[in-house]
């Protein structure tokens, strides 16, 4: 993943900024407040070399503070500078800034000269730098007549510029007369001083239109030398030659250069072939970072030359036929520059001070001192000061003292002024940084808390923490001179409340700042590397976690710069989306999380693919008859690399405008060889493919006609088949137009009979698919052959293969048909196979034809539908399956050959044996009462043979879908209805009902009813219920409840006296009315089953206690019953109790109601 993540944070940069600041204010010394005595200070001044536009006003610059404010005076080359007699000459107000009208008739060059200004107040006076003032010149050039070059082709030449001198010097460039720049490389290129170097020329360069241009900056004009006419004449042979140098000249050469300044050294060349430069430093190697080669190696570029950079420096200029070389000697001279300026200088009566001035240069320059733009040697005498070379020694000064001073180092390639004045003041401790003032930074960066003081004498700066804490001090913090206190490295608990306390012999005070360290922010998800096809669509992620104190701006950014101004970028909270990318969005995209105090990016790429470019350029080359080379230029393949090549060609002349498949190479070859059939136009053209898709066809290459020549192949496919029994049909695959290899493609078809000795019969057809020999005998074989050829001649000879001549209808039926009984559904057939010569064609195989003749339970014919088997190849033997059982069925046997079938065999009888029945059509029950139902039922569909018996069982379910005990009655075949008694009022059943045969049961079929209820039972529970609104009977259950609370507190009285009451074995001998099951039969309680003696359900019981029935779990499962059977009422309106259970289940059963107790036993408790 191409994932780059920066973590520049403001705050660092800030904190660098503020430390910059801080040290520089340091080294400048303190600064005095403006409502303070001082001496004059220049701010602003106009560079030393001061060239100005001769069409503009000059402007010579001279700004100063002071207190009081200083006044200004000027000279003009050492004389004082009378600015009230010359009308074009005005000060800015309250400043010492001239302005020197000359838009209106004045001349610049009458202002050139060296200009001096002078700031002063009461304290002293400032100067500024010698400013030069010299106005811009942009001469034309002298005219002169140029002369033609006429130059030898190989020769060396040198159009000379020679532009003219302006101030300051023009840029040169050479156009031609439509202002086209003139290309420049190795051999052709533009020298330091203008000039135009050809190492060599060549025909090409020959042209009338040399020209050299001037363009001066400062006027913005440009000047025009006269054209210059080239002509190179050819001479043949060119003779090359060894390398001379055209600049410089000789073997040797000198250069000085001053410190700081760009060093430039040149090398041109002259040779055939054309030189190529090499530099190197003798005794040294170039500087790095500093080194740059430009104008083709020629020139070699060291930026910011010091002493150390002096030696020399050898060029070599080399070809085949030799080298050559030039050594320059280059000398770094030093204008001066800076070691200690001079720094103004506060003092408190009576102290004692220094101002050092120390420079240096190439020569060591020359160190003199005014004092308020007087040398001090002739200034008024001090007796507090005292010269010592380069340091002024100031001892016990006084208010008199103050002046400004200058120190002036100078030598021959420049100088150096600096001003610094010595202020004495008496002044108590100030601080200037605003009270309160609120840092706020990112935790793990530094933190500068500004205290800018003033004071006389220089006041000592303290700083505390909190209200009531300790003096700071120790490795965790840097105290800077300037009253800054730094937190190199601040972390949350940094956060509070500094104060900084500035204290000297005039007085103490104070100041208290806040600090606040906040998270820093972070980019938890950061966008990754994306692979996009071109026309989709990408989405960057950029989530980020902050202080939630900081509000951050999430912005994208596309290779540094803006986002394009386009729709398809969408920019969402957390993300950038690219709709319909192109390839103009490919490259780098980073999120940019800013908030006040830092900033965080990430960045990733992004590479936008497709399917290639198509090739072009295609050229066709070696050109044989039978093959040809094409070679093609491939096209861009848009960042996904090209993995192969598809070559097509077109026929132009069989199948114009069909590109057929040729051939492929991998994705590094360019060039193909081809192989070629004869008598085809080709065209071909190529197709690109990598990872993305298929490139677009490149352009047809150009036609080539292969030659004519004889066909090279016959055609595919031959085979001899007959459609009439007396025919012969061969037929083939047609040759292919570009196959054909000429003109007048025919076949020449043969054939003869197989393993007869005959010659062979032969016919040449045209261009077609198909011969018929008529008249042939029934499917017999023949050898055959079908040759290509054409106006140029015939094809190879070709293979030989076998067809046969027309089929007829087999002649005979199988015989000797047999049938063995596997079981009541499947028979096994066997026969006997019909001669080969009888089929008359090619054996398919044979056909069963079977038919149910009728049933042998039912008695009756049926209607015949004739079942159709076939056996494939020579078998002799098949399987019926699917036959009905106990019935009559015939068949018969047919042999198949192409043709046809041929004769049937005998019908031949057969009998399946009984199988078991399928369930009965229907039952039904009806007629329910107390203790009987009706069950009537249907025969089976299919009785599948004699039924001897019908069987019933069923079996009773109770009120929890249990099933009772299974009974079982045999019922005659002859029956179709049967009355059961004896049953269970108000009491579902399920039944079980199938038929049988001598083989065995066969399917049953199930169905469930219900007795109904006793009336007499139902109207007795009518009347308990009504005995429940009674007022006695409300009564009663009151004292009962009221006796079960009295029992509840006895037992808990005794059972806190530690004794135990027998609960549970009392409820065993007496159970609770309340949850004992009712017996169906007489009312009276069943047996009470604990919870611990549950047993499993008894085999048929139906379903657990959550009342659920599973239909998998038995094939004689119940139906769902979801609701139970609670509630339910007859035909005739009588209730279903609840309980419907026999009394015969068995005691071990344990099966326990889960429902409620109905009302009735309730009430049943209790009578």
């Amino acid at each position: 993943i191409h994932l780059k993540i920066m973590m520049t944070k403001k705050t660092t940069s800030a904190s660098s900024a503020f430390l910059i600041l801080f040290l520089c204010q340091m080294i400048t010394a303190l600064e005095v407040p403006l409502d303070l005595s001082q001496p004059p200070t220049i701010t602003q001044q106009s560079p030393k070399d001061y060239i100005v536009d001769p069409r503009e006003n000059i402007v010579i610059q001279c700004e100063a503070k002071g207190k009081p404010p200083p006044s200004f005076s000027w000279t003009r080359n050492g004389t004082h500078f009378d600015i009230d007699k010359d009308a074009r000459v005005t000060v800015k107000p309250n400043s010492g800034t001239l302005v020197i009208n000359i838009m209106n008739g004045g001349k610049a060059e009458a202002y050139e000269g060296v200009y001096q200004c002078t700031a002063r107040n009461e304290r002293g006076a400032a100067i500024s730098n010698n400013i030069v003032i010299r106005s811009s010149r942009s001469p034309l050039w002298t005219k002169e007549k140029v002369e033609p070059k006429h130059v030898r082709e190989g020769d060396p030449l040198v159009l000379h510029c020679s532009p003219p001198v302006g101030l300051p010097p023009p840029i040169i460039f050479w156009m031609d007369n439509s202002f086209q720049r003139l290309p420049q490389n190795e051999r052709v290129s533009q020298g330091l001083n203008g000039d135009l170097y050809f190492s060599n020329v060549k025909p090409e360069d020959t042209r009338e239109d040399y020209i050299c241009y001037a363009r001066f900056n400062h006027t913005q004009t440009i000047q025009q030398k006269q054209p210059i006419s080239v002509k190179v004449f050819s001479t043949k042979p060119l003779t090359e030659r060894r390398p001379t140098l055209l600049t410089p000249v000789g073997s040797t050469s000198n250069k000085v250069e001053l410190r700081g300044n760009v060093l430039l050294l040149e090398c041109i060349a002259e040779g055939l072939p054309t030189p190529v430069i090499r530099w190197i430093k003798e005794g040294g190697e170039l500087p790095i970072n500093r080194t740059f080669f430009e104008n083709f190696k020629k020139t070699l570029k060291i930026i910011e030359v010091s002493e150390a950079d002096s030696g020399k420096y050898k060029c070599v200029a080399r070809n085949p036929l030799g080298s050559t070389h030039h050594t320059i000697t280059v000398t770094v001279k030093a204008a001066p520059y800076w070691i200690t300026a001079p720094r103004n200088l506060v003092l408190s009566p009576g102290e004692d001070g220094t101002l050092i001035c120390r420079a240096n240069g190439n020569p060591k320059p020359n160190i003199s001192w005014l004092t308020n733009g007087v040398p001090i040697a002739i200034a008024p005498e001090d007796p507090s000061r005292k010269v010592d070379g380069d340091t002024i020694i100031f001892s016990d000064v006084q208010e008199r003292s103050s002046a400004v001073y200058q120190c002036n180092a100078s030598n021959e390639y420049g100088y150096l002024l600096a001003n610094a004045f010595v202020n004495v003041l008496a002044e108590p401790p100030r601080i200037l940084t605003p009270a309160n003032k609120l840092y706020q930074v990112i935790a793990n960066n530094p933190a500068l808390l500004d205290c800018a003081f003033f004071g006389s004498p220089v006041p000592e700066i303290e700083w505390f923490k909190g209200v009531k804490g300790s003096i700071l001090r120790g490795d965790l913090y840097v105290f800077h001179d300037n009253g800054t206190l730094e937190i190199p490295v601040a972390q949350k608990d940094s956060t509070g409340t500094y104060t900084c306390v500035a204290r000297n012999k005039l007085g103490k005070v104070q100041n208290e700042v806040h600090l606040e360290v906040k998270d820093p922010t972070m980019i938890i998800k950061q966008p990754e590397y994306k692979i996009i096809q071109r026309g989709g669509q990408v989405s960057f992620e950029c989530t980020i976690k902050h202080d939630p104190t900081l509000i951050p701006a999430i912005t994208w950014v596309k290779d540094n710069g803006e986002l394009p101004d386009d729709e398809r970028f969408i920019i969402h909270k957390d993300s950038l989306a690219i709709m319909n990318v192109t390839d103009k969005d490919d490259g780098t995209y980073t999120c940019v999380a800013n908030t006040t105090l830092d900033s965080v990016s990430a960045s990733a790429v992004l590479t936008v693919v497709d399917r290639p470019n198509p090739p072009f350029d295609l050229e066709l080359t070696d050109q044989l008859e039978r093959s040809i080379q094409l070679s093609w230029i491939p096209g861009y393949d848009n960042k996904s690399p090209i993995t192969n090549f598809v070559i097509e060609y077109e026929d132009g002349m069989h199948e114009p405008g069909v590109w057929h498949y040729q051939t492929e190479v991998l994705g590094t070859q360019t060039t193909v060889q081809l192989k070629l059939s004869p008598y085809v136009n080709y065209s071909f053209r190529v197709i690109a493919v990598n990872e993305i898709g298929r490139s677009q066809p490149s352009e047809a290459s150009e036609q080539y006609l292969t030659k004519a020549a004889k066909p090279d192949e016959n055609p595919s496919g031959v085979q001899g088949i007959g459609s009439e029994p007396d025919n012969l049909v061969i037929i083939w695959e047609p040759l292919k137009g570009f196959q054909s290899n000429g003109p007048g493609l025919q076949y020449k078809v043969s054939w003869r009979q197989k393993d007869v000795g005959d010659e062979w019969t032969s016919v040449i057809v045209a261009n077609v698919s198909k011969y018929i020999v008529s008249g042939t005998p029934t499917f017999v074989p023949y050898e055959i052959k079908v040759q290509a050829l054409n106006d140029l001649g015939y094809a190879p000879e070709p293979a030989e293969v076998i067809g046969h001549s027309g089929e007829d209808l087999p002649m005979v039926a199988p015989g000797n048909v047999q049938v063995h009984i596997v079981n009541s559904t499947l028979a096994k057939v066997h026969w006997d196979p019909v001669p080969l010569k009888t089929v008359r064609g090619h054996l398919q195989g044979y056909r069963i034809y079977y038919w149910k003749v009728q049933s042998l339970s039912k008695r009756r014919r049926r209607h015949v539908e004739k079942k159709i088997l076939t056996f494939s190849g020579n078998k002799t033997h098949g399987m019926l399956p699917g036959l009905e059982p106990y019935s009559s069925y015939k068949l018969n046997v047919r042999v198949v050959n192409g043709k046809g079938e041929g004769p049937a065999s005998s019908d031949k009888l057969f009998k399946t044996p009984e199988g078991v029945p399928s369930s009965p059509s229907f039952l039904k029950i009806t007629n329910p009462t107390l203790d009987s139902l009706t069950l009537e039922w249907g025969l089976p569909t299919h009785p599948n043979g004699v039924l001897i018996a019908y069987t019933l069982k069923f079996q009773p379910i109770n009120s929890t879908h249990e099933l009772g005990p299974l009974v079982e009655i045999r019922i005659p075949a002859n029956e179709t209805s049967l009355i059961l008694s004896n049953l269970n009022y108000s009491t579902r059943y399920k039944f079980y009902f199938y038929a049988q045969t001598s083989v065995g049961a066969g399917s049953q079929i199930t169905e469930e009813a219900v007795t109904i209820m006793d009336e007499g039972k139902m109207a007795m529970a009518s009347r308990q219920v009504d005995i429940a609104t009674q007022g006695w009977f409300i009564g009663l259950m009151c004292a009962v409840a009221l006796l079960i609370l009295i029992l509840l507190i006895v037992c808990f009285i005794r059972r806190n006296k530690g004794g135990k009451y027998p609960v549970k074995e009392k409820e065993d001998a007496h159970a609770d009315p309340e949850i004992q099951p009712m017996k169906e039969d007489d009312g009276t309680f069943g047996e009470y089953s604990d919870a611990e003696d549950h047993k499993p359900l008894k085999k048929g019981s139906r379903t657990p206690s959550d009342r659920t029935v599973k239909k998998e779990d038995s094939d004689d499962s119940l139906v769902d019953y979801g609701e139970g059977v609670n509630g339910q009422f007859n035909e005739d309106g009588s209730f279903i109790g609840q309980y419907s259970g026999k009394k015969e289940k068995e005691p071990a059963e344990g099966n326990e109601s889960s429902e409620a107790p109905s009302p009735v036993n309730a009430m049943n408790s209790f009578v």
